[in-house]
C-alpha cells in the first residue's frame, strides 16, 4: 500500500522523529498538534484559550496541506492536562466543526510536551 507524507511549513515542525500527517487507505493520519506557534517555534502563552485556538489553526494548517479541511475530519481525540479545562477547550474545538461534528476522545494526561496544556490528534477522510 502506497503512503504519502504530508508537511507544512504552516504548522509547527515536528519535534521528534514523526510526521506531521500520512495518507494511506483513503484516511489522513494526523500527530497530535499542540499550540506551537509555527512562526516562532514558541509554545502559545496566556493559558487554555489561546492553547486550544493554536492547536486548531494548527489542525487546520495541516488539513490544508492534506488537500482538506475540518469536514473531512473523522476522528478526533482530546488530550488535557486538567479536565477543568473541557468547556473552554470544547467551545474554541466546536467553533471548526459547527454541524456534524466527529467522533472523538477527551482524556486527562499527567504531561503534554513542552509542558503544554492540550494536544489534539485527528484522523480525516482522504477523498
Amino acid at each position: 500500500m502506497a503512503r504519502e507524507i504530508i508537511h507544512t511549513d504552516s504548522a509547527p515542525a515536528a519535534i521528534g522523529p514523526y510526521s506531521q500527517g500520512v495518507r494511506a487507505g483513503g484516511f489522513i493520519f494526523f500527530s497530535g498538534q499542540i499550540p506551537i506557534d509555527p512562526a516562532t517555534g514558541e509554545v502559545v502563552s496566556g493559558g487554555i484559550v489561546p492553547q486550544a485556538e493554536q492547536v486548531m489553526r494548527n489542525i487546520g494548517a495541516v488539513l490544508s496541506a492534506a488537500g482538506c479541511g475540518f469536514e473531512a475530519v473523522v476522528k478526533t481525540t482530546i488530550f488535557l492536562t486538567d479536565l477543568a479545562d473541557f468547556a473552554q477547550v470544547n467551545e474554541i474545538y466546536g467553533r471548526c466543526f459547527p454541524t456534524a461534528p466527529p467522533a472523538r476522545s477527551t482524556v486527562q494526561v499527567s504531561a503534554l510536551p513542552k509542558g503544554v496544556a492540550v494536544e489534539i490528534e485527528v484522523i480525516a477522510l482522504a477523498g
